[in-house]
């Protein structure tokens, strides 16, 4: 049976605040900060917990090796004699936000029945570059079965940031859906990270019905705003899409093209005018888990408790809640080691619709194996990293010892 499973990233014991993605307010205001490697990965796997409590099927994927050595060899240095902006890209821990692994266009959309899933590329932004390999690795074990095709990334300069430039609106997960894919235009201060050609690219590899898929411009105030993916203004559900006003670049034509695709869209827009921009690109409103709870609990939103902060977001979505709107539970999880590095709930998961028996159970979540991932991350992972910690050799060989632990206990040796 076909299910949406979340698959979302450990965050790992390099985890640290360099400050290397522009255009991401938040990475970029925390830079130079002190991180807290342990209490981020906990965190992360208190929120799968919660998901795992509201019903909702549950996976993962394990940090990459950091610091990563190899890549710095290929730019003729080492990890002791890089320069610092080299050295912070190598040790960059950012593969925990799993909607950047891949796109993936489930079985019922595919021509040929199959689930297809590209690993992103990441090559507009050179500390996600490398992340690549590792990822597609970890994508070929997890989705081995037959019932799934993982391609290799699209070629560079053709950005691709993966889901997080993705939305499906379907009658239900198991259904057949319209693939919306969500690009940027270059030309302002931040940059355009996902590119129309890498889109297209995709939705091609996976065989989808050109009739059933839609290619839509991001608005350049919202990434000049510090958007720089679109599920920071927009977020889609079965047939719910919850968008900030400014999202689309021309917005009446963008919602008339998805309504003219899927026509039970309901389309659930917050005005500018209630909730601006800035507002929700500091809370992470729209970066939140739209999620389809079990028997017949409508949808729940996974949101950060920073949304909770931020009077004029919470005042609207407690007004939604009380009106008889689509959303019928906020339910807020603390995420504040991934928010102060840029990355709210949905950016920490992937989502993939599958049958869990196709999958290897290596990589599905449920209580004892997070109670083991737990275990391993407080006896492992470092409990602070400072920016001047980057160059010590011995944490270097620390964080590679601790993610080397959690491999060995998970069963996932070939990774390592």
């Amino acid at each position: 049976m076909l299910t949406e499973i979340n698959f979302d990233g450990i965050i790992g014991p390099s985890h640290n605040y360099a400050g290397l993605s522009r255009g991401n307010i938040a990475s970029a205001s925390h830079a130079g900060d002190v991180s807290q490697p342990r209490a981020a990965a906990l965190q992360g796997i208190e929120k799968m917990r919660h998901n795992l409590a509201l019903g909702l099927p549950q996976g993962f994927f394990v940090p990459l090796d950091r610091p990563d050595a190899p890549w710095l060899e290929t730019l003729g240095t080492t990890l002791e004699g890089a320069e610092g902006h080299l050295r912070a890209q190598a040790w960059s821990a950012s593969s925990m936000w799993a909607a950047n692994a891949a796109t993936v266009s489930p079985a019922p959309d595919s021509a040929d029945g199959k689930c297809h899933l590209t690993v992103a590329n990441l090559v507009t932004m050179p500390h996600r570059s490398h992340e690549w390999p590792g990822t597609l690795a970890q994508l070929r074990l997890a989705f081995a079965d037959p019932a799934f095709q993982v391609h290799a990334p699209v070629p560079a300069p053709f950005g691709d940031e993966g889901a997080a430039n993705h939305m499906r609106l379907c009658s239900g997960h198991d259904a057949a859906g319209v693939e919306i894919f969500v690009y940027g235009v270059g030309g302002g201060r931040f940059p355009a990270r996902q590119h129309l050609d890498a889109s297209k690219a995709i939705a091609r590899k996976h065989r989808l019905d050109p009739a059933r898929t839609l290619f839509i411009r991001q608005s350049d105030s919202a990434i000049q705003g510090g958007a720089f993916h679109n599920d920071v203004v927009a977020v889609a559900n079965e047939h719910v899409l919850f968008t900030h006003e400014t999202a689309f670049e021309d917005r009446e034509a963008a919602h008339a093209e998805i309504r003219a695709a899927f026509p039970a869209v309901e389309i659930v827009e917050v005005p500018a005018s209630a909730v601006s921009l800035a507002h929700a690109i500091k809370s992470y409103l729209f970066n939140a888990q739209l999620v389809t709870l079990p028997d017949g609990g409508g949808m729940g939103l996974v949101l950060p408790t920073e949304a909770q902060d931020t009077p004029a977001v919470w005042n609207w979505l407690e007004a939604h809640i009380a009106g008889n709107g689509p959303i019928r539970r906020l339910l807020p999880v603390d995420v504040r080691q991934s928010m102060a590095n840029g990355g709210g709930p949905a950016c920490l998961r992937l989502r993939v619709v599958a049958d869990p028996a196709t999958v290897d159970p290596r990589f599905v979540a449920d209580e004892a194996k997070l109670d083991r991932i737990a275990d391993i991350v407080a006896a492992h992972w470092p409990e602070a990293i400072a920016p001047g910690d980057l160059a010590s050799a011995a944490l270097a060989n620390d964080v590679r010892k601790a993610r080397s632990a959690l491999l060995a206990a998970l069963s996932l040796g070939e990774l390592d």
